[in-house]
């Protein structure tokens, strides 16, 4: 038998960077600074300035001691980036973490054996169903890396069990100073010890599964660690089902966009036929991500290797340059060579254009900066003036910016930070309810609220409010007979 080599397709190496550099430079031009950012930067902020963590957050005026704080370390980068480059350093970090949690996912998926056409294209399905969470700055964008990171980590030691795979135990103490999800990390560790390794090194695995537990709280809070990860999980705003806990809805743009994706990913992926604790994971993260609509890019982040090596296999073309000489499916006869070097003089200027296009798409959106969120500058230092150092009620993201202001809150991010029944207030204030009256305190003097949300139509009832200023975006109210600067 006369065997040939494979031609690479034209242009097939850039197919993934470039994959990578267009949803970094359409991430860019979308980013915007959500919820659960820039209370970190606040909090950071203060623990730099007093050089010890707090108890609580010194910004809150309701009571907060009893919170445990094990991601210092994530709000000291935040408060590093905003205090350097304003809201332009956290679009940064944002990107970079993209960047950096595609290029894990890119080599996972090749190193299963991915074409990179298909992990090209993968990437771009991937990117389709987790746009939100690539464009929004949240402190997720630490998981965007750690989560790709952890499970290349464990697919290498399904192919090549190892010693390395113990490097899942620093990896694991490191997410939990920086994001939640570090928990969820600690649940995929534990179906892959459970249902691969397990069944060949027991006594191992065991020994794994435990130091990976106590990673988690190799933290600032140390086994108090545990009682943050319980209050995440069990906040009032999770129970209800509210804001970003909200469930996967028909309704929502985003939502829709995370289930055409995974749709279209999960039957390649079975192709690839995934090991059990793959399934596993798979199994308890699309249940996780029906409850949750937030954990769709989890889901979306696990699926891409699979769903590439299903997609088109390298070694489905390695068979192919195996065929007998004059076999009609050869990819090595002359008149081949002779269409790939002309393809090559297209696809090579081609490939020229669309990275120069990226990058620059990329420089004007970091130029600009993100997307305007929440209330005008001007207007939130003029709620904090307003306040004389009194607590101010602001919703969605706002409450983040009277923090960073220098100003203090009532309640808000981080939710699970306050008492049941002061969340349960507070959140019955932002959407609107008659019961969210009870947030109204005597302590509260100055409101913020975003412009037509359900917290502007509950205060413009209130007949012991007035107006006292506002911007396209936010209404600033005052108690009516509060000191008038």
């Amino acid at each position: 038998m006369n065997r040939r080599p494979e031609l690479p397709r034209a242009g097939s190496r850039a197919y993934v960077p470039l994959t990578i550099a267009a949803v970094v430079a359409l991430a860019a031009l979308l980013t915007r600074v959500g919820s659960d950012a820039r209370w970190l930067a606040a909090l950071g902020r203060d623990i730099a300035l007093r050089g010890a963590i707090p108890a609580g957050l010194p910004f809150a005026g309701a009571g907060t001691a009893h919170w445990p704080n094990p991601v210092v370390l994530a709000e000291l980068i935040f408060a590093a980036l905003e205090g350097a480059l304003g809201d332009r350093g956290l679009m940064l970090a944002q990107l970079v973490a993209v960047a950096a949690g595609l290029a894990l996912i890119a080599r996972d998926a090749r190193a299963g054996g991915a074409s990179s056409s298909a992990t090209a294209a993968v990437l771009a399905l991937v990117a389709l169903g987790t746009i939100a969470s690539l464009a929004i700055v949240r402190v997720q964008l630490f998981s965007l890396v750690m989560m790709p990171a952890l499970v290349a980590l464990l697919r290498s030691q399904a192919r090549a069990p190892s010693s390395r795979i113990w490097l899942a135990v620093p990896l694991l103490a490191l997410w939990s100073n920086l994001h939640g999800a570090a928990l969820l990390g600690l649940g995929i560790l534990i179906c892959h010890l459970l249902a691969q390794r397990g069944r060949h090194r027991p006594w191992e695995s065991l020994a794994i599964a435990v130091a990976g537990a106590a990673a988690l709280c190799v933290t600032p809070a140390g086994v108090a660690t545990i009682a943050y990860y319980h209050g995440v999980l069990t906040n009032v705003a999770a129970q209800r089902g509210a804001g970003m806990w909200a469930p996967l809805s028909l309704s929502s743009p985003f939502d829709l966009l995370t289930i055409v994706a995974a749709a279209a990913s999960l039957p390649s992926a079975a192709r690839a036929r995934p090991a059990l604790w793959e399934w596993l994971v798979i199994a308890a993260l699309t249940i996780a991500t029906v409850s949750a609509a937030r954990n769709g890019v989890w889901l979306m982040l696990f699926l891409a290797a699979p769903a590439a090596r299903g997609l088109a296999p390298a070694g489905s073309r390695r068979a192919r340059s195996l065929a007998p000489a004059g076999d009609d499916r050869s990819p090595a006869r002359p008149r081949d060579a002779g269409a790939s070097r002309a393809l090559n003089q297209v696809v090579k200027p081609a490939t020229a254009v669309a990275a120069v296009a990226a990058a620059a798409l990329l420089f004007a959106a970091v130029a600009r900066g993100p997307a305007p969120s929440g209330a005008g500058g001007s207007l939130v230092r003029g709620a904090v003036a307003l306040a004389h150092g009194s607590p101010v009620l602001a919703d969605g993201s706002i409450d983040e910016q009277v923090a960073l202001a220098g100003g203090r809150i009532w309640a808000g991010d981080p939710i699970d930070a306050f008492s049941a029944s002061v969340q349960a207030a507070y959140l019955d204030w932002v959407s609107g309810a008659r019961d969210g009256a009870g947030a109204l305190t005597p302590a509260v003097r100055v409101v913020l609220v975003a412009r037509g949300s359900p917290s502007q139509a509950l205060m413009s009832r209130m007949t012991d409010f007035e107006v006292a200023g506002s911007d396209a975006t936010a209404v600033l109210y005052r108690r009516v007979g509060s000191a008038r600067t």
